[in-house]
């Protein structure tokens, strides 16, 4: 393990508390975080010489969608799964993160860069953490690598006049949404998320059980991002200025890789 003296700095990977996503029609679906999406690049960082420093809104263990421990996200290799997994059950920070609450307290002055994994588990908290959206904020307004992927995306919109609100104008379809979108850091920033298709793929009975609430890609849009999709399951990392944006989790080593050029390069200027 890389001494703290020698790292090339830390980086902030923030996660979610959430472990069940409610659908339409009261049903619930079992969430949490993406294993691909997080041990990918989380290790990838690593080797890189970077010290990653896990958070999330409640300081307490980020739990993990069992559908995301299948070798299919590890190109079908089932040895690559099982390391994944233990290597995430081996991390002990894991089990204690930090508080977003304290991120915030303490500053992110600290921080090279930011790193938000997927799953469903953000469209549950962190798209209207008041803490989040300050911590993006700050990234955003210093220009240092923000690198989210699959429904992370989704955690953009805590930055936000009032969250709630617009995520409660989504649900509702009411067509006000736009309407709550003033000042927000990342409009007009070319990103991707899980798209439509995709989420259509897996609602009902053989996926998620349900419908989602709103679309993600819809939701991005209406707050004034300009969403890139491409076809189902196919790899794509989109980057526009200080953000990176991963599509699923087939673009998690792609993805990985472009957060750590991304780093390497804000740290030369």
């Amino acid at each position: 393990m890389t001494a703290s003296a020698q790292s090339k700095g830390k980086v902030l990977v923030v996660m979610s508390s959430a472990n069940a996503l409610d659908l339409k029609d009261g049903k619930i679906y079992k969430t949490g975080y993406y294993l691909n999406e997080f041990v990918v690049p989380y290790r990838k960082l690593v080797e890189a010489g970077y010290e990653p420093v896990i958070a999330n809104p409640k300081g307490d263990l980020p739990v993990m969608d069992v559908n995301s421990n299948n070798a299919m996200f590890f190109g079908g290799d089932d040895a690559a799964r099982a390391a994944a997994l233990k290597y995430a059950e081996g991390l002990e920070q894991l089990k204690h993160p930090k508080t977003l609450a304290s991120v915030v307290a303490e500053g992110t002055s600290g921080y090279v860069g930011l790193f938000i994994p997927g799953g469903h588990a953000p469209m549950v908290d962190l798209l209207k953490d008041k803490n989040l959206g300050k911590i993006l904020t700050s990234f955003h307004e210093s220009g240092r690598p923000t690198g989210i992927i699959c429904h992370g995306p989704i955690a953009l919109l805590s930055a936000l006049p009032d969250p709630d609100a617009f995520i409660a104008s989504m649900i509702a379809g009411d067509g006000k949404a736009s309407s709550m979108t003033k000042g927000w850091p990342y409009a007009g920033y070319r990103v991707t998320i899980f798209s439509t298709g995709e989420e259509q793929a897996l609602e009902g009975p053989n996926g998620l059980g349900g419908n989602v609430q709103f679309y993600p890609v819809n939701a991005l849009a209406e707050a004034g991002a300009r969403v890139e999709s491409i076809a189902n399951w196919h790899s794509n990392v989109v980057v526009d200025r200080e953000l990176i944006t991963g599509q699923q989790p087939m673009s998690a080593p792609e993805f990985g890789d472009t957060l750590v050029a991304k780093l390497k390069q804000h740290a030369q200027r």
